[in-house]
């Protein structure tokens, strides 16, 4: 019905300045305005407004409500969510917050969860977006930590198929992940113009170990295709990197996986024997057949030998650990955990749902887009060379981990970041870390040179933002204004 309601409204001929329709249950208004890419229109449907915009350059729909009233309810800032079909059948799921300061000049973030598979929902809920579920309410509060205390801050679920976003879903890698979010860049800021041409940052977390260094790379890509002429978009101003406990190499993290298990500041998750049972297993088994896995994009026989290989040690070993949160080893296996799940609650509300613009049923983590990922062996691919390649590109980055999360341990994390390839490689590698302080509260160890910042967070799992809000906070800060770490 709404297919047939947008054709005629398309067909209609333009001449006045707006135009309102009613028809099948629907009211329409067109957008005439001068210098639009594409054909606008404004839709209320049982009681909800919603703007559609057809992006002229690249044939793909934004279709989205405004000021819904949920979780920012700072007056003043605006905000908006929906949909934008990156493709055939496939609608991304899209929730993006004004700046509480200044939006009309603050910089932009976008910020990706991990997974592969899991929704942004997680981290705008949950850890750095601009409400959060305290004291076990049922609706949730103000974060006053959140990220657009300093940014406009875009959530996006991706790929298709995660969280709210739905359709098919013919993502399968990292890689081939990366040009459906920056179509959907493409037609965000065409539609909404007031925002491009700003500092822009990516943050992500866990899987983001995968996503950040190749969106950031992929960004970048385009962003010289534009600047010689080859392609016509808009240009993306990409400044900072950030990627929280991230998995970026598996020839490197699963080692010190079982290093960690062993070695952590809290207490051992094995005994000896068992850790030198399983090194040697990860030495002779994993490790072999990582080192014939070295492309992001092909070796799928090899890269699929080498995800087996480590599984079956991976599995083995993890039978060793059911009673504690691998998230965070200080909190039991069941029962309730930190950071609460209420919001998934909360998003299944039909009434939420309605107000948001929401046309699927929420689900967090679905399975479907993380064995897409499987099938190509994805997870056992590096990519710390291209996380390399963003570094010596001058893209501020900030690798940080909490210490108690020990699905992708800052053992590993640290590691990694020794491991970048830049010019002030030597120097990172051979600086002792210092305390990093907020406020003059000793809140980790860290090290900084040049482009790139490490940072290990005390008494955090494995979503820092939600366990050390304030020092998130300050880390995003610094990291956007395209600075080193620095202690406060």
């Amino acid at each position: 019905m709404f297919l047939q309601f947008r054709q005629v409204l398309v067909s209609l001929a333009l001449a006045t300045l707006t135009l309102t329709l009613q028809a099948n249950g629907f009211a329409a208004r067109i957008d005439t305005t001068p210098g639009l890419k594409g054909k606008r229109y404004f839709i209320e449907e049982d009681g909800i407004k919603r703007t559609v915009f057809e992006h002229e350059d690249t044939g793909a729909t934004i279709d989205f409500v405004t000021n819904s009233g949920i979780c920012e309810t700072t007056p003043g800032v605006n905000q908006y969510s929906g949909y934008i079909s990156v493709g055939k059948n496939m609608s991304m799921w899209f929730w993006f917050f004004e700046a509480r300061h200044e939006p009309e000049t603050a910089p932009f973030a976008l910020w990706l969860n991990g997974g592969p598979g899991c929704s942004s929902m997680l981290g705008l809920f949950e850890e750095n977006g601009p409400c959060k579920f305290s004291n076990n309410e049922s609706t949730p509060s103000l974060n006053p930590y959140s990220y657009n205390e300093y940014a406009n801050m875009l959530y996006v679920d991706q790929p298709i198929g995660t969280g709210f976003s739905y359709g098919d879903d013919t993502v399968n890698s990292t890689v081939t992940a990366a040009p459906y979010v920056w179509k959907l860049l493409q037609v965000f800021f065409a539609n909404f113009p007031q925002y491009e041409c700003r500092d822009f940052g990516l943050f992500t977390e866990s899987y983001g170990g995968h996503y950040g260094p190749e969106f950031a790379d992929y960004f970048q890509s385009q962003n010289a295709a534009i600047c010689d002429g080859h392609l016509e978009a808009e240009k993306i101003d990409l400044v900072a990197l950030g990627i929280n406990n991230g998995w970026y190499d598996a020839s490197i993290q699963e080692k010190e996986y079982i290093n960690f298990s062993r070695y952590n500041s809290y207490y051992p998750l094995i005994n000896e024997s068992t850790y030198t049972a399983y090194l040697n297993a990860c030495e002779t088994q994993c490790l072999p057949a990582l080192q014939n896995c070295t492309s992001t994009t092909g070796q799928l026989t090899e890269c699929n030998a080498a995800q087996t290989a480590c599984d079956i040690v991976d599995t083995a070993y993890g039978n060793y650990y059911p009673s504690f949160n691998a998230y965070d080893i200080r909190q039991p296996g069941t029962g309730p955990s930190f950071p609460p799940d209420t919001y998934v609650a909360y998003l299944h509300d039909p009434a939420v749902m309605k107000a948001i613009g929401a046309r699927s049923t929420y689900t967090e983590c679905p399975e479907a887009p993380s064995v897409n990922f499987w099938l190509t062996a994805d997870s056992s691919r590096s990519f710390e060379a291209t996380l390399s390649s963003v570094v010596q590109s001058g893209i501020t980055t900030v690798m940080f981990a909490g210490d108690a999360d020990s699905v992708c341990d800052w053992f590993g994390g640290l590691a990694c970041a020794n491991a970048v390839s830049y010019p002030g490689a030597p120097a990172f590698r051979n600086k002792e870390v210092a305390n990093y302080t907020v406020n003059g509260e000793v809140k980790g160890t860290f090290k900084s040179v040049g482009k790139l910042s490490w940072l290990r967070v005390f008494d955090s799992g494995h979503e820092v933002p939600a366990f050390q809000p304030e020092l998130a906070l300050q880390v995003f800060k610094q990291t956007m204004q395209k600075k080193g770490l620095f202690s406060t």
